[in-house]
Order: C-alpha cells, then structure tokens, then sequence
C-alpha cells in the first residue's frame, strides 16, 4: 500500500521528533504544562461578590442602620 503524501509529511514529522529526543533525559524531554483554572475569571468576581458582598452589606446595615 503506498504512501499519501500527507502520510508522508507525518512521517517525517515524527521521525524528526524522534531523532531530536534520541540521548536526552526524560525530564528535558517533558514539556511544562501551564495551570489553568477550571473556573472562569467572572464566576469568582461574582462567587467573590456574592460572599464579601454580602458581609459589606451586612456590616454597613449593622453599623448605619441599627
């Protein structure tokens, strides 16, 4: 069965990968991973607000409104 093109490009691609990790550490070899939050930046501004919100508002009417 002969080769695409496009299987060839892959090929390549990937023997070129191989050849450059031949010899390295595996800890060279792993690639650092960024964090990244489950959580939306604007679900804890409101998760946020909702909490200190509510304790701002419940100090204020305590203090002022009493």
């Amino acid at each position: 069965m002969a080769q695409t093109p496009e299987q060839r490009k892959r090929n390549a691609k990937f023997t070129k990968e191989q050849n450059a990790k031949r010899g390295k550490p595996a800890q060279e070899l792993k690639k650092k991973q960024e964090f990244k939050s489950p959580v939306s930046p604007v679900v804890l501004g409101v998760l946020g607000f909702v909490v200190f919100g509510g304790l701002i508002f419940e100090l204020l009417s305590r203090f002022f409104l009493r």
